[in-house]
């Protein structure tokens, strides 16, 4: 299976064709076999489908706001501590997230430009996340969409990972 990809990926090559892939990255998803990537089809899927929606309920003591629409257009400004209960978007990694956790985050943001700090328990948005949210007092809440993510699930299907967060 492994030459069969680098060969694929040579004729692409050779027909002018965009790469998906370097031949070590290629190599590197082989790691696991054919029958690992087919057993983890299913898994995989539907955690896809869950990195698109984070709909989240916080509880704990702050004030803060923001909105996102990508990483270049975002803005908060407050600070909280809280416990968290919904789902939690993008995994940005392999392992899923549970459905309940911590979370802290205190400063101003405003783009790529970050004074927040998150004590390691931020809430980790997606690049390409449009969102929003609120914390007053004692509740706060999270909602937001991944359109990158639905283009991962519909590649997916295809056996692609373009986020490089399957099992």
């Amino acid at each position: 299976m492994k030459r069969l990809l680098m060969a694929f990926l040579l004729v692409g090559a050779m027909a002018g064709l965009p790469s998906l892939c370097s031949a070590e990255e290629a190599s590197d998803t082989e790691s696991h076999g054919v029958l690992y990537h087919v057993a983890m089809y299913l898994p995989n899927r539907v955690l896809d489908v869950f990195d698109i929606v984070r709909l989240r309920v916080r509880v704990g003591p702050g004030i803060a706001a923001d909105v996102r629409a990508t990483e270049v257009v975002s803005a908060f400004a407050g600070s909280y501590a809280s416990v968290y209960a919904g789902l939690p978007g993008p995994r940005n990694r392999p392992l899923p997230k549970l459905p309940v956790g911590l979370e802290s985050r205190s400063g101003l943001q405003a783009s790529v430009v970050d004074a927040t700090v998150s004590d390691g328990i931020g809430p980790d948005y997606g690049p390409g996340e449009f969102g929003a949210g609120v914390h007053l007092f004692f509740v706060g809440l999270d909602v937001g969409v991944d359109p990158l993510e639905v283009i991962d699930l519909v590649a997916g299907l295809f056996f692609i990972n373009l986020t490089n967060d399957d099992l």
